[in-house]
């Protein structure tokens, strides 16, 4: 998300959703990745979410962390790892 994305209450204003073009508001979400050999869910990750469909989306500096997360996880000796996003 760039600096041109106007929030308000919440809610963004300058951008609909890609897949139904309803409005989005900043929310959290859980993130789910199933692996071959694990299944790494990651709580309350900060996203934009679609009011209308509820779709998430993430800005680049979540992606990247949620990417590092899924790959410091990716070591752990778990069949299910459950990670918290604020205390990763």
């Amino acid at each position: 998300m760039g600096k041109w994305i106007h929030r308000q209450k919440g809610v963004v204003t300058a951008m609909n959703c890609f897949y139904c073009k309803g409005l989005l508001k900043d929310s959290v979400t859980t993130h789910v990745v199933r692996l071959k050999s694990c299944i790494i869910i990651v709580k309350d990750a900060p996203c934009t979410e679609c009011v209308q469909c509820n779709a998430t989306f993430y800005d680049n500096s979540v992606a990247e962390q949620l990417e590092k997360i899924i790959k410091d996880m990716k070591t752990a000796i778990t069949e299910v790892a459950i990670v918290n996003y604020a205390m990763a």
